[in-house]
């Protein structure tokens, strides 16, 4: 099996540690806007560790059947994961979703599956290259997933040595039938997000703290970066730091995957995207009439950026639910999920004719959304002009030292993809003037240095932010 392939996995993803299988199921309910096309749980005794894992949200099963299926006298600590698939690959969902295992008796059901008695087990938020795994035996791997991969190595080498020799992207849990605890990890950089929290007098953990705090638990701390975590079955939790911690926390994290109310590494999401819009305040001033956002994460930018200019704000348009078209697996899906789902509030269909908006966006990536927003501004509100505005600067340029960005750390934007920011060919990058030609109306990115100035406005350093995928250097020079 060849693990330097095409087809090697780029994906975002929530997972969370609990000691219910009810915290578990609701955990994950929680982390859905990080993945809503597989899911899965491992449950855990001393004796034994059980996978079940199938396509679709969390909410596909119903937990009084889970209870069934896990009752809760025979377990103690439970491991959950959603996630999406990527890059077409649909016919695979079930091969790719986690947990991920070693050993086991598998029961194939078709839309679900069962791994039984599994000898170890892996959740992962992240990336790990191929070159980190050329000395796993590929006879032993099921798949060609960086997370199977991943806990092959934990199994001959341990948690130590993978934190000070593998600089991959990953916050993750592993359930090992050798081991008493559940083994939490958060590589040095701290790319993906993790924290600690309180629930029902035991710790627990999970991809973001909106976990906790919706399910009645507290937030403790976020994940060390370089620190390992063992949480018992009664509830305690030991740390570990094992290597010297090289913040390059994720920016899109705080623009675009997180809840909006979630804090990571101590600066909430809400307070960035709000920065955000003032900034662009700063840096933007058309002349327009209204202010409005794309559903729904721009929503504190275009509040912000209206309030600091003293324009009017008014929702322009309504989602009919809050999937996210960025994860759809393929973009013939994307794309149908936009037209299917973003619509324009009925009374906004006469009350625009002729005038002059701001739209704010998150991010302008493929641009897909950008067209439907414009398709509906401008044929049916039939508005003068629509100004669409993104928070992010330009995804996947080509950076000055003539490398091809995207995300190489867990999120679906691999170099190669489609970026609106470069040119068809892929050779050059597009100026703001090209990239309005294409989507059919004026474009605007908030600059790298007015989002990184409001980063650090909010005491956030900016070298400890990875900016790869928009031109910045790679996270993981001179590790």
């Amino acid at each position: 099996m060849d693990l330097v392939s095409d087809d090697y996995l780029r994906h975002n993803c929530g997972f969370a540690v609990t000691h219910t299988l009810h915290d578990a199921y609701s955990f994950g309910k929680d982390l859905q806007h990080r993945g809503r096309e597989a899911a899965g749980i491992a449950a855990i005794s001393n004796e034994r560790i059980d996978v079940l894992k199938w396509k679709g949200p969390i909410t596909t099963f119903d937990i009084t059947d889970l209870h069934k299926i896990f009752p809760g006298h025979d377990y103690n600590m439970f491991m959950t994961h959603v996630r999406y698939a990527t890059r077409g690959r649909k016919d695979r969902i079930l091969e790719d979703a986690h947990p991920h295992a070693i050993g086991g008796t598998v029961y194939e059901r078709g839309n679900h599956t069962f791994i039984l008695n599994c000898d170890a087990v892996i959740v992962h938020n992240g990336q790990i290259n191929n070159e980190y795994f050329c000395n796993v035996d590929k006879e032993k791997l099921k798949t060609d997933c960086d997370s199977e991969a991943f806990l092959h190595l934990f199994m001959e080498k341990g948690e130590y040595e993978l934190l000070k020799k593998i600089p991959g992207a990953y916050t993750l849990a592993i359930a090992d039938k050798r081991r008493k605890d559940v083994i939490v990890l958060r590589d040095k950089t701290g790319i993906k997000p993790g924290v600690i929290g309180w629930k029902d007098g035991k710790y627990v953990a999970a991809s973001e703290d909106t976990a906790l705090t919706k399910n009645g638990g507290s937030f403790v701390e976020d994940l060390e970066p370089g620190c390992v975590y063992y949480f018992t079955e009664n509830g305690n939790c030991r740390k570990e730091s094992v290597v010297a911690a090289r913040p390059a926390y994720c920016f899109f994290e705080y623009n675009y995957l997180a809840d909006a109310l979630s804090t990571l590494n101590g600066i909430t999401a809400r307070t960035v995207r709000i920065t955000h819009g003032e900034t662009m305040a700063d840096e933007f001033k058309p002349d327009i009439e209204l202010v409005t956002f794309l559903p729904r994460c721009p929503e504190f930018a275009g509040r912000s950026y209206a309030a600091k200019r003293g324009i009017k704000f008014k929702p322009v348009f309504y989602k009919m639910k809050g999937e996210r078209s960025f994860m759809g697996s393929t973009e013939a899906e994307r794309r149908d999920s936009i037209e299917s789902n973003l619509h324009l509030l009925p009374e906004m269909e006469n009350s625009l004719n002729g005038k002059t908006l701001l739209s704010m966006d998150d991010s302008t990536i493929r641009g897909n959304n950008s067209r439907r927003e414009r398709e509906l501004l401008y044929k049916i509100a039939r508005v003068k002009e629509s100004i669409h505005a993104s928070y992010t600067p330009q995804v996947g340029i080509i950076g000055d030292d003539g490398i091809k960005r995207g995300c190489l750390f867990g999120v679906d934007q691999p170099p190669d993809d489609n970026f609106i920011a470069r040119s068809i060919d892929g050779k050059s990058n597009r100026t703001l003037e090209e990239i309005s030609a294409d989507l059919g109306m004026p474009t605007f990115y908030l600059s790298m240095e007015g989002m990184l100035n409001g980063f650090e406005k909010l005491g956030m350093k900016r070298k400890d932010l990875c900016t790869y995928c928009i031109g910045g250097k790679h996270p993981f020079e001179n590790l």
